[in-house]
C-alpha cells in the first residue's frame, strides 16, 4: 500500500481559515481552502486607495499575541513589524478627555470625585476581584454594579459595553470582560506591519500556494453533509466538493443554514448564537485629532460609538501622508443602519465627526470618507456559555469547528483565532492518525 494524504476542506478564508490551512498543509495534508468572497482575509480585507492597499477595518497587534506573532514569523514578514506607544481618550457629552492615568482620572468630570477615586481603586483590583467567582454564570451588569456602584455602571460602563455588544450587553457573562483585562490597557504598546494586513494575508497566501494548497475564491457554500466516510460540500453554483474531512470557520448562523436538515445537524452542536456586525467609517484627514489611539464616544450626538486614530500607530506615509481615523458602530446586520447606502452614512458621519472637534477640524481637513460593513464580528454570549460552547469535534463526525464563538472566554481577536486554528489542526491530524490503517512501506 502507498500512503495517500487525507483531503481536508477548510471553509472560510479569514485568519482562522488561513491559519488552519497553513497548519494542516504543514502536516502534509491535501488542503482545499474555500472562500465566498473575491479576497482572502475576512475582517482583514483591504482595498485600493490611490494605488495603496489599505485595511478596511482597524487592527493592531499586542505584545502578548504569541500565536499571531509566531504565524507572522512563519510566513516571513516579522521584519515588517514595528511597535508604538499608544494612549486612550474619552468623548462624553461632546467633551473630550484624556484617560491614561491617575491625573487624567481625577480630571474626568463625568464621574463625581468620589466615583473617580472608587473607579481607580476598583480598576486596580479588578482582576483580583474576579478570582474564584463563577463569572460565566454572572451577568456583567450584576458584577460590575456590585463592585463599582450603580452610578459608575450607568454613567460610564453600561454605555461602553452596549456600544460593542448591543442592548443585551449587561446580560452577557462577566467572565468575558474579566478575561479582556489581561490584553487591553489604556496606555499600551501596539504593533503593526509595514504594508498592513495586505502584507500579512499576501504572505500567508504565498506560503499556502507553495505547499500546494488549492484556494477557491468566489465559492459560496450552500450545504455541508457527510456520507459514507466523506464530507460533501455543495457550492452555490451547484459544484459538489468531496473531502475526507472538513473544518468550518464559518460564523455559526451561516453553518447552521448549511447543515440544516442533514445528518450533521443532528450530530454537531451548533448553538443559535447572536452576532454583532459593524459599520465602519474610515476618514482620511489632513491633520490629527486628539492623538489618542482609542476613544469611546458617549452621549455626544453621534451614531458611531468610538474613534480609532490609526495614525497614532501607523505611519502617515502608509496613507500617502494623510492621518486616518476609523469610527464604528457595532449593530445587528438586520438593522436599518447596516442596510443604508454607504454614501448616505459617509455624509452624515462626516458632519458628526466635525461636530466633535469644532475648535480645529474643518470640512476642508477631510480628504475622503469610506464606509465598510461586516455582518459577523462579535458573538453576544449568553450566561453559562462554557456549557453551551460547541466543541472542536464530535467523535462521530468528520466535521471540525474553528469559529470565533469557540475562543470564549478569551477575547475575540486574530491571536485567539490563530491559536484556535492551531489546536483544531492538531486534532484533525491526531484523528487522521488514529483512524489510519496500518501501512506497509515498500
Amino acid at each position: 500500500m502507498s500512503w495517500r494524504p487525507e483531503k481536508v476542506i477548510v471553509l472560510g478564508g479569514g485568519i482562522c481559515g488561513l491559519s488552519t490551512a497553513h497548519s494542516l498543509a504543514s502536516d502534509g495534508h491535501d488542503v482545499v481552502l474555500v472562500e465566498s468572497s473575491n479576497q482572502l482575509g475576512g475582517l482583514g480585507t483591504y482595498f485600493d486607495w490611490n494605488g495603496r492597499m489599505l485595511d478596511k477595518f482597524y487592527h493592531c497587534i499586542m505584545p502578548s499575541d504569541d500565536d499571531l506573532l509566531r504565524l507572522i514569523r512563519d510566513v516571513g514578514v516579522d521584519e515588517k513589524l514595528y511597535w508604538e506607544a499608544t494612549r486612550m481618550g474619552f468623548v462624553v457629552g461632546g467633551k473630550r478627555y484624556a484617560f491614561n492615568g491617575a491625573l487624567d482620572l481625577l480630571g474626568f468630570t463625568p464621574l463625581t470625585f468620589v466615583d473617580r477615586i472608587r473607579f481607580g481603586i476598583v480598576s486596580l483590583l479588578l482582576r483580583k476581584l474576579g478570582e474564584g467567582k463563577d463569572l460565566d454564570n454572572m451577568r456583567i451588569e450584576d458584577w460590575l454594579t456590585g463592585i463599582y456602584g450603580e452610578r459608575i455602571w450607568s454613567t460610564l460602563l453600561k454605555p461602553l459595553f452596549v456600544s460593542k455588544f448591543g442592548p443585551a450587553a449587561g446580560d452577557m457573562p462577566a467572565l468575558y470582560i474579566w478575561e479582556r483585562l489581561g490584553r487591553e490597557k489604556n496606555k499600551a504598546s501596539r504593533g503593526y506591519l509595514e504594508g498592513g494586513l495586505h502584507a500579512l494575508i499576501g504572505a500567508i497566501e504565498s506560503k499556502l500556494k507553495s505547499m500546494q494548497v488549492e484556494i477557491r475564491l468566489n465559492a459560496t457554500v450552500e450545504s455541508v453533509d457527510e456520507f459514507d466516510g466523506s464530507v460533501q460540500v455543495k457550492l452555490k453554483d451547484g459544484e459538489l466538493m468531496e473531502g475526507d474531512w472538513c473544518v468550518s470557520t464559518l460564523p455559526l448562523p451561516v453553518l447552521r443554514r448549511a447543515v440544516g436538515g442533514s445528518w450533521l445537524a443532528e450530530k454537531v452542536n451548533i448553538p443559535d448564537l447572536n452576532y454583532q456586525g459593524v459599520v465602519n467609517g474610515m476618514f482620511f484627514l489632513k491633520r490629527p485629532l486628539d492623538n489618542f489611539y482609542w476613544s469611546p464616544v458617549m452621549g455626544s450626538g453621534t451614531e458611531f460609538d468610538g474613534i480609532v486614530e490609526m495614525t497614532e500607530l501607523v505611519r502617515t506615509e502608509h496613507y500617502g501622508g494623510h492621518h486616518v481615523a476609523y469610527v464604528m458602530k457595532y449593530c445587528d446586520r438586520d438593522c436599518d443602519l447596516f442596510k443604508e447606502p454607504e454614501e448616505q452614512i459617509a455624509a452624515r458621519w462626516k458632519d458628526q465627526l466635525l461636530s466633535l472637534y469644532p475648535d480645529f477640524l474643518k470640512d476642508s481637513d477631510i480628504a475622503d470618507v469610506r464606509i465598510f460593513k461586516a455582518p459577523f464580528v462579535e458573538p453576544a454570549y449568553p450566561l453559562n456559555y462554557n456549557a453551551l460552547k460547541p466543541s472542536i469535534m464530535d467523535g462521530e463526525s468528520r466535521l471540525f469547528l474553528a469559529t470565533s464563538s469557540q475562543v470564549y472566554p478569551r477575547i475575540t481577536s486574530w491571536n485567539s483565532s490563530v491559536g484556535l486554528a492551531n489546536r483544531v489542526a492538531r486534532q484533525v491530524s491526531a484523528r487522521i492518525d488514529a483512524e489510519a490503517p496500518a501501512i506497509a512501506y515498500a
